[in-house]
């Protein structure tokens, strides 16, 4: 079933599809961003996905650029993860950011993912909110998190962090002290927004050795 919806959308959609992906019964289609709203529109009328179950951001920054260490600890903390077969998905062609559409088929019980990568200067897409109305606190949330703007949404606000915070949490550079720090000051009787007072520190992650009791002797 999954491999006839594939080989239909790539016929539908050939102009805006660069990518279809159906691994293990889960099918990813990579597409041009400037047509998200045109396919998510078609997706929902014509292929009964009505419901989106989740929108995410993705920072590609440095991705797959190491597998983990296992064995020693170093200074550098954690490396980033590849998938066990090299695959990897660094920033390219000045692409950094992505969106991730999670559809559901409730009529047909099939599951779809769209991926649309974005420019790294400037992460920029459409909204999806007049297709899908849960799209609009999904979209919201990738604003607050990872700074990628939905161009059409009504009301693009954070909706995780404070009025006053400062930068992206989920970005790759955003430090992990964060950039400022609040407290309640007893005299002007108001929270109050500061520089971050903690010391910048390494992340070590797990050393992770060898268990004696999977250990076989060597002919």
């Amino acid at each position: 079933m999954m491999q006839e919806l594939k080989a239909r959308l790539e016929q539908d959609f050939a102009d805006a599809l660069l990518d279809a992906e159906l691994d293990r019964g889960e099918l990813t289609l990579i597409v041009v961003a400037e047509h998200i709203t045109h396919l998510c529109r078609r997706l929902h009328d014509e292929y009964g996905f009505e419901q989106l179950m989740d929108l995410c951001g993705v920072d590609y920054s440095d991705y797959g650029g190491s597998s983990w260490e296992t064995k020693q600890s170093t200074e550098f903390g954690f490396s980033r993860a590849v998938d066990g077969l090299g695959h990897s998905e660094p920033v390219d062609g000045g692409y950094r950011f992505a969106v991730v559409y999670h559809l559901l088929s409730i009529r047909h019980n099939q599951r779809l993912r769209l991926k649309a990568r974005l420019d790294a200067d400037m992460p920029v897409i459409e909204t999806v909110t007049h297709v899908w109305n849960s799209a609009e606190w999904y979209e919201r949330e990738a604003f607050d998190m990872f700074g990628i703007l939905f161009d059409g949404h009504k009301d693009l606000r954070r909706i995780l962090t404070d009025y006053g915070f400062v930068g992206h949490p989920f970005r790759k550079d955003f430090p992990l002290i964060g950039n400022v720090e609040m407290r309640y000051d007893p005299e002007k009787k108001r929270v109050v927004y500061e520089p971050v007072s903690i010391e910048p520190r390494t992340l070590v992650p797990k050393v992770i050795r060898d268990d004696n009791r999977y250990w076989q002797e060597q002919d």
